[in-house]
């Protein structure tokens, strides 16, 4: 019954054959902006011919779903690409709460970086309590909108509609890959991969060095931490194939010199990015994005397997990895990258900077 009402599903919303698409993606994200890293992880894909975006999920992380999906529509707009098809994911974690989050803090310690339940400061202006309030958007309001269907349901069409072809990138909380194996448990071996970004590995030094600095802090684990549950139902999944982009990401940097390039560009993605890109931060996303569509990017790497601690302790959302060998069980592996070439994802996120649209 459950496969024949996926195929009914697969008729009833409109496919387009990509034409010489060398890459399927389906990217599913915490949006925020105006533009910010989960936004501009689209521009690896925007600037490459051979790669086709079926579909974009918004979730629940950084941001509200509402508001993040607000953000990511009017970027498609003044970007040229409109006719991206973007759904609504789920707008809470599996399990986790707000009251439970600030109950785990006072017992074990500040999380500096809350997303949606972020509370409110003199630099940002934050609704924890209000997941449907749409804030007026600096860079003005979409007239374009979510399609009807959830985001975990058009994955799953997805990989359906194109078997062993679609990679699943997911640069925010895992919560609607975690739904949509839930309702289709065929969904993970169905996709080509899964990308994403988050399960750091041994931060504690790390952030300690950064709090000691008083710097910002680049190393909590949001995505896993936001929502254990599903991190850990996709990490059990029975993928083909899973690369992990975490700790790498926090030696790559958005530079001046990228903004420079974009205000050379004449698309309206460069005009975007231009106006709204900070430089200094990590390139957490799109550096994911990258390495999903060009995995000559990455330079070395490891295997392992991975699973993220959903017992409520001290380590609640935390990553772990181990060896293949001395994990039991018939965990997936992943390939956990550990190196990168860093001039070359330059070159690939700065071929959407050059496009002329």
């Amino acid at each position: 019954m459950r496969k024949f009402l996926v195929c009914v599903a697969l008729f009833g919303m409109a496919w387009a054959m990509p034409a010489h698409a060398r890459e399927l993606v389906f990217l599913d994200n915490d949006f925020s902006g105006p533009g910010e890293t989960n936004i501009q992880s689209l521009y690896p894909a925007f600037g490459d011919p051979d790669v086709t975006i079926v579909g974009i999920g918004a979730v629940t992380g950084d941001a509200w779903r509402d508001e993040g999906a607000a953000h990511l529509l009017r970027f498609l707009e003044l970007s040229g690409h409109g006719a991206v098809a973007v759904y609504p994911g789920a707008d809470h974690p599996l399990l986790r709460t707000r009251s439970e989050m600030t109950a785990w803090e006072a017992q074990y310690g500040t999380l500096l970086w809350k997303g949606a339940w972020q509370p409110s400061s003199p630099k940002r202006f934050a609704h924890p309590d209000d997941p449907r309030l749409v804030p007026t958007l600096v860079e003005g309001a979409p007239s374009i909108r979510m399609r009807p269907e959830s985001a975990a349901r058009a994955m799953i069409e997805a990989v359906h509609r194109y078997p062993h072809q679609v990679t699943i990138v997911a640069g925010g909380p895992l919560t609607d890959l975690a739904l949509a194996t839930t309702l289709d448990p065929s969904f993970p071996g169905l996709a080509k991969q899964l990308v994403f970004m988050g399960g750091l590995i041994d931060i504690d030094q790390a952030q300690i060095a950064v709090e000691l600095r008083h710097a910002i802090d680049f190393y909590t684990d949001f995505n896993m931490i936001f929502d254990p549950e599903a991190a850990h139902i996709v990490l059990s999944a029975p993928w083909s194939r899973i690369t992990n982009v975490g700790d790498i990401t926090l030696s790559v940097l958005l530079t001046p010199e990228l903004v420079s390039r974009a205000a050379q560009g004449r698309s309206g993605q460069s005009a975007y990015f231009h106006r709204y890109a900070v430089t200094g931060g990590p390139m957490w996303d799109e550096l994911t994005m990258a390495i999903a569509i060009h995995p000559e990017i990455v330079t070395s790497s490891v295997q392992a397997t991975m699973d993220v601690e959903t017992a409520r302790g001290m380590f609640y959302g935390r990553a772990h990895a181990r060896a293949p060998s001395l994990t039991p069980g018939t965990r997936p592996p992943v390939r956990i990258v550990t190196g990168v070439d860093v001039a070359r994802f330059y070159d690939v996120f700065g071929a959407a900077l050059n496009e002329a649209r």
